[in-house]
């Protein structure tokens, strides 16, 4: 072998050395990494890293419903027909700042306990006033949707004062639930109350105001009332009204109402 070719031979033994020490070293970091990585993920803090990353995507969700499920509200809210002195029966001031317009039932027990509640909201807040709408529901009929029915034949013949007083006794003396206060006892009711028995009567009979029920029923859903009784407090001025589901005990109400004020400040 020439002696002018060792060197280049040793150069390039050198360069292979280098070669395969770096291949080596570069198993051995990812073995390494592997390593490491197979730990980590057996690791608590993995575990607690993915459960963060869980609850916040659920959290995500959660809240994406929610405004959705707000931004409907708002719209069905927006569905609500305003205080019509012509059709709806006003309970204190007629000039109120707000009103608590309630859908209901009056074979409800829940509406038959709100009853007081509603009452008790008014008496105590002069600005409000409270609006009565009808909304029967099925398994309750045909008791919830004559009793609707008789209510306004006894407003239709006595004025506001004989409709607030015939839904007042309808919900003292039933017992809800569907057949609580039977149909045959609506007609003695409106002569209890002083009312023309044989106009009432006539007006029963005629199915006079099924019409309405039915349609304040269907504003009441287009509204998003979902179930009695469906409550709203609508600022009259404004137009803007506030859902309120179920029989909120007074405190509730009192809270809604002190929000709305604050916020038209």
């Amino acid at each position: 072998m020439k002696k002018s070719l060792i060197p280049h031979l040793l150069g390039s033994l050198m360069i292979l050395l280098a070669s395969g020490q770096a291949r080596a070293e570069e198993a051995n970091i990812e073995q390494l990494i592997d390593q490491k990585l197979q730990e980590y993920f057996s690791s608590e803090a993995f575990d607690k890293q993915v459960e963060a990353s869980i609850v916040r995507f659920i959290e995500k969700q959660n809240q994406a419903r929610a405004e959705q499920a707000r931004q409907q509200r708002q719209a069905q809210v927006a569905n609500l027909p305003p205080v019509d002195p012509a059709s709806d029966y006003v309970r204190g001031a007629p000039d109120a700042v707000f009103t608590l317009v309630e859908y209901s039932d009056y074979e409800c027990p829940y509406c038959k306990r709100f009853h007081v509640t509603a009452k008790t909201f008014v008496e105590n807040n002069p600005d409000v006033n409270w609006v009565y709408r009808h909304f029967p529901l099925n398994f309750h009929n045909p008791g919830a949707q004559k009793e609707a029915e008789a209510a306004e034949c006894a407003g239709a013949l006595g004025g506001s004062e004989a409709f607030w007083r015939y839904s007042d006794l309808i919900f003292e003396r039933t017992r809800s639930n569907g057949k609580g206060f039977p149909i045959a006892n609506l007609g003695p009711l409106a002569e209890e109350l002083g009312l023309d028995r044989q106009a009432f009567d006539s007006c029963m009979s005629e199915e006079r105001f099924r019409d309405k029920v039915l349609a304040q029923t269907e504003d009441g859903k287009a509204s998003g009332v979902t179930g009695t009784p469906g409550n709203f407090l609508l600022h009259n001025a404004s137009g803007e009204a506030v859902a309120i589901s179920g029989a909120q005990p007074l405190a509730s109400l009192e809270a809604v109402l002190q929000q709305m004020k604050d916020a038209l400040k």
